[in-house]
């Protein structure tokens, strides 16, 4: 029987996130647990939507930018494994490590702690000699070199420096009648969560006009659920900070036949304007 190496008396936490599901989420944790002392290794979701790397990008940064500046965050959204992409380590300034594919799924998450350094993982310096085919990365190579990490090795030890591949995808921007986006996530109740700031909306807006798609349509701007009445679509301020069309008690992506990377736009002034002129 091979010896159990040897765990660190104290390690890092690390967090795993993947759209892989329980049973191939079970292997990863396992190399972990075999290297890491009980209690450091932290899941987060293993039920992303599968290789929709944008959006996991977006879920895996409100998840996991809140943690302990220092963690592991192991990140599995690989729809390119055994493939071109690079795995890589991330340095970031806060002093947290990032794992997974270069594929984008990172960079937000990265940005977040303040940026850093990439190192792309080479498996001779992991001390990885035989892997079990190439399909799955999260196992044969993500899991170690996070344990590793939380070990206490250095990104730079693990790889050669590289250059980050950034998000895909436009960002949000302002316009002059209120902000154009795209939806980011649409979370288990169907709630529509784009990636517009909700400090963009202003304070005294009670009405905003919203594009989706083909949709055109006022709404009213609602504090919660309940306020926004049973049934009704209202636009409200998510929890992860950014503008969410909801239908309360209902799912609003179904009715409005919306999806993760439907353009949309929040025009705020001109339904302000509009209803100034109505009063006068």
């Amino acid at each position: 029987m091979a010896a159990r190496r040897r765990r660190p008396a104290r390690a890092r936490l690390v967090t795993l996130s993947s759209d892989v599901g329980a049973a191939y989420a079970a292997q990863m944790k396992a190399v972990l647990a075999e290297r890491l002392p009980p209690g450091r290794c932290v899941d987060l979701a293993h039920d992303l939507r599968a290789h929709d790397i944008p959006e996991a990008a977006f879920v895996v940064r409100a998840m996991a930018e809140r943690f302990p500046a220092g963690t592991v965050h192991l990140v599995v959204v690989d729809p390119g494994v055994g493939g071109s992409r690079a795995p890589i380590v991330i340095a970031c300034r806060d002093g947290s490590r990032l794992v997974g594919p270069d594929n984008g799924v990172l960079a937000p998450l990265a940005e977040s702690l303040g940026g850093g350094t990439a190192y792309r993982l080479d498996p001779a310096r992991l001390g990885l000699h035989e892997r079990v085919g190439t399909t799955f990365d999260g196992r044969d190579l993500f899991a170690p070199a996070a344990a590793l990490l939380a070990a206490g090795r250095s990104p730079s030890s693990l790889g050669t420096r590289t250059t980050l591949t950034p998000a895909g995808g436009a960002a949000p921007r302002r316009t002059a009648e209120g902000a154009q986006g795209t939806v980011a996530h649409v979370d288990r109740f169907g709630n529509l969560i784009s990636d517009v700031p909700s400090r963009w909306l202003p304070t005294t807006a009670s009405r905003v006009l919203v594009r989706l798609g083909r949709t055109r349509r006022p709404l009213p701007v609602a504090r919660s659920y309940e306020a926004a009445g049973p049934g009704r679509l209202a636009v409200l301020r998510s929890s992860f900070g950014r503008l969410e069309i909801a239908r309360s008690g209902g799912r609003a992506a179904e009715g409005l036949g919306a999806r993760v990377g439907t353009r949309l736009e929040f025009r705020w002034r001109a339904t302000h304007d509009a209803r100034r002129r109505r009063k006068r």
